[in-house]
């Protein structure tokens, strides 16, 4: 097996593994040689290499003879610096070729190796809105590398609404600005696993004076170490050694502490007595400015390739739960359209991410919509969904099933059968007379993004 062999072996892992275990595990290794059914790797540390050996090995080896290679087991060594690859070979193992370079990773001076940091993941990329602009201003306030003003930055929010960018951010500004510091960012999981290796290995007092010697402690998705005690008590020492010594501590979870499941008391308190930020949900502005700024790139990569008004804030109201998915989509649109050869239409849109828009469809009902317009327009639910067809009511129900069309599966007449029995061809007739309203009547227009707003929280 060659450099370039591994090269292909590694797109295979990283679509068996997923993308999260492939960077942190996988992406990690330089492949260094093979002989004798042996393929032997460098790694940064003993515990990524045993985690890769107990983890990956045998998928490693798998994966390695079903690409026709005669590999039989895994070999991994750390290469100290100043030493030769040929030295911490196996005998029997070939002299190394040439490896690649491991992704950039935080902590290196502590004598502990941090998570890679995606490079994408920086405070320029990163689009503020309301949603997120507190939590921006402290990220960036603690990247600063001043005093420690509040201890610890605890962020808190959904999946894909930005916790783990402004974390690799804060990273990669404390790298850029404050070299001197030692910073060190892993996943929860990782300082779990890490503390069940110092235990095995009967080196705890190690474990201790090299996680108490960082100056920036980032422990990303904390919620994983609930119900975890003897990692709890463990974490619960580091965080109060660290806090007595002045270090900056910052931490994320998918939930506020008091909202996490099997977590002791005193770590909550812990966590609480710092700031606590919420990325709230994404609104319409955000996610609209979210892809206009990701279209650049792709405009970058598929010059000449026209995309029509109108698709970006189709995209930013029908995608609306995960930031991930909304990128996801409009990669996933430029290259289907680079390769049929065709400019981005709102007929290409919705054949080509059809599956994410049904599964990105918000659950909202034709009830809640009714109840919503209602209360809006200060009338009975009974008389926007009756038969009276004066003006103060027939222009509500018609703004109630336009929204019905826009934000709801339902078909028009299923719609009709919901506003009183009616047929779809009244539902039509007010679905488009709300259209043309929208561009005569600025009030009209106002109302029905007021209530797509009310509707998407």
């Amino acid at each position: 097996m060659t450099i370039d062999d591994w090269g292909q072996l590694q797109d295979i892992l990283r679509a068996s593994v997923g993308k999260n275990n492939y960077t942190n595990w996988i992406g990690p290794l330089s492949f260094v040689g093979a002989k004798n059914g042996i393929a032997s790797f460098s790694v940064p540390t003993n515990f990524l290499g045993n985690y890769v050996s107990q983890n990956f090995g045998d998928m490693i080896v798998y994966q390695a003879q079903q690409a026709g290679h005669d590999i039989q087991r895994v070999h991994f060594s750390v290469l100290k610096s100043g030493a030769s690859d040929a030295a911490k070979l196996p005998s029997n193992a070939v002299k190394p070729v040439q490896t690649s370079t491991p992704a950039k990773q935080p902590a290196a001076k502590s004598g502990l190796t941090g998570a890679p940091l995606d490079k994408r993941f920086t405070f320029d990329n990163f689009v503020v809105g309301k949603p997120n602009e507190l939590a921006h201003a402290a990220a960036r306030r603690v990247a600063e590398g001043g005093p420690v003003t509040f201890n610890p930055l605890f962020l808190y929010g959904g999946v894909g609404l930005g916790k783990t960018h402004l974390m690799h951010a804060i990273a990669h500004e404390l790298q850029t600005s404050r070299p001197d510091l030692k910073v060190l960012y892993l996943s929860a999981e990782q300082f779990m696993y890490r503390f069940v290796q110092a235990l095995r290995e009967r080196k705890m007092m190690d474990f201790k004076s090299l996680f108490r010697a960082v100056d920036v402690l980032m422990v990303d998705d904390v919620q994983f170490i609930g119900g975890k005690d003897s990692t709890q008590e463990e974490f619960f020492h580091t965080f109060n050694a660290l806090v007595d010594q002045n270090k900056q501590i910052i931490i994320s979870a998918d939930r506020a502490p008091g909202e996490i499941k099997d977590l002791e008391d005193r770590i909550k308190s812990r966590m609480q007595c710092g700031l606590v930020v919420d990325l709230h949900p994404t609104d319409y502005e955000l996610r609209l400015g979210i892809l206009q700024s990701k279209v650049e790139i792709q405009r970058a990569q598929y010059p000449g390739l026209h995309i029509d008004n109108g698709i970006l804030e189709f995209l930013a109201h029908r995608i609306s739960t995960n930031v991930r998915v909304l990128e996801g989509a409009l990669t996933r649109l430029f290259a289907f359209a680079s390769l049929v050869g065709r400019d981005i239409t709102m007929d290409l849109t919705v054949d080509c991410l059809s599956d994410v828009l049904r599964a990105s469809e918000r659950k909202i009902t034709v009830e809640e919509i009714q109840r919503r317009v209602s209360e809006h327009y200060n009338i009975r639910l009974s008389e926007l969904i009756g038969p009276k067809r004066v003006r103060n009511f027939a222009r509500p129900r018609q703004v109630a099933m336009y929204l019905c069309k826009q934000l709801t599966s339902r078909s028009l007449p299923e719609i009709g059968r919901r506003f009183g029995g009616r047929d779809h061809t009244t539902v039509m007739h007010g679905v488009k007379r709300i259209e043309e309203l929208k561009v005569q009547d600025g009030q009209i227009a106002e109302d029905i993004e007021m209530l797509r707003r009310a509707l998407e929280e």
